[in-house]
C-alpha cells in the first residue's frame, strides 16, 4: 500500500512538505470506500472524529496509567461500548497497589555485592592447613569413596578438639598436628612457613621420623650408660666386701 492509499484509508488528506493539504479526490465525486466514523468536510474527504482520535491516542498510553484507567477513559469517550467482565469487579475491589508501569531506576555509583561470600569454618581451617603443610605427597584417591585426605582428617581432628572447649586458634592448630602425629599421620611443613600458629624458627624443621630415630638412639644410649653404671657399682661392692 502506497502512502496516498494509506492516508486515504485512515481518512486524512495527503500533506506534502512545504505545501498545503492536497485533496485526493475532486469535490463532488464519491469516495471508493465508506467514510469512517466522524464528520466529513465539504471537499468529500472524511476527517477523523474525536472518538477515533481518543482511541488512537489511548492506545499509546500503556506506560501512563493502569489498564483500569485506560479502559475507563475509553468507555467515557465512547470508543468502547461494553464493559469488560472484570471492570465492575475491579471497581468494587481495587487492589492495594495499582498495577501501573514503573520504570526501573538505574543505580549509580559502586554496586554493592548483595550475595555474601560462601566460606565455611572448615574452609578456613583447610586453607590454613594448606598454607602451612601444603597438599602433601599423597595423591587423592577419587575412585575410593571411603578415602579421607590428610586435610580432611586435620579438619575433623581440629573440630573435635574445638568441641572440647579450646578456643585459641593457635593452640588448636598446634594440638591438632600433635594429635595426628600420635595417630601415625606425618605432617611435613613447607619450607620457610610457620604454619599451625606456632612461633617456629626459620630453620628447616626435622621430620617426625628423624625425631623418633633420635629419641630411640638417645634412649638406647641412656640404657647402655645405666647398665655400665650398675655393673661398675656391683664390681665396687664386690671389691669392698670381706672375703
Amino acid at each position: 500500500m502506497t502512502l496516498p492509499q494509506r492516508a486515504c484509508g485512515l481518512g486524512f488528506p495527503l500533506v506534502l512538505p512545504g505545501r498545503a493539504s492536497v485533496p485526493l479526490f475532486p469535490p463532488g465525486e464519491a469516495l471508493p470506500f465508506p467514510p469512517p466514523a466522524g464528520s466529513t468536510s465539504g471537499s468529500g474527504l472524511a476527517q477523523p472524529g474525536p472518538a477515533a482520535e481518543l482511541g488512537m491516542a489511548g492506545s499509546r498510553l500503556e506506560t501512563v496509567g493502569s489498564i483500569f484507567t485506560r479502559t475507563r477513559d475509553l468507555l467515557r469517550a465512547g470508543v468502547m461500548t461494553e464493559k469488560p467482565l472484570w471492570y465492575d469487579v475491579y471497581a468494587a475491589f481495587p487492589p492495594l497497589r495499582e498495577p501501573v508501569f514503573r520504570r526501573v531506576r538505574q543505580r549509580y555509583g559502586k554496586a554493592k555485592a548483595l550475595v555474601p561470600e560462601i566460606l565455611y569454618q572448615e574452609d578456613r581451617i583447610r586453607a590454613k592447613f594448606y598454607s602451612a603443610y601444603g597438599s602433601g605427597p599423597r595423591a587423592f584417591e577419587l575412585f575410593n569413596s571411603n578415602f579421607k585426605s590428610t586435610s580432611q582428617r586435620f579438619v575433623e581432628k581440629y573440630t573435635e578438639l574445638q568441641n572440647l572447649g579450646e578456643t585459641d586458634e593457635e593452640k588448636l592448630f598446634g594440638e591438632t598436628g600433635k594429635a595426628l602425629l600420635a595417630e601415625g599421620i606425618t605432617l611435613r611443613r613447607k619450607d620457610g612457613a610457620a604454619g599451625g600458629g606456632q612461633k617456629a624458627a626459620q630453620k628447616p624443621m626435622l621430620t617426625s621420623l628423624k625425631l623418633k630415630a633420635l629419641l630411640d638412639e638417645s634412649q638406647s644410649q641412656q640404657g647402655a650408660q645405666q647398665e655400665q653404671h650398675l655393673e661398675s657399682a656391683e664390681e665396687q661392692q664386690k671389691n669392698l666386701s670381706p672375703h
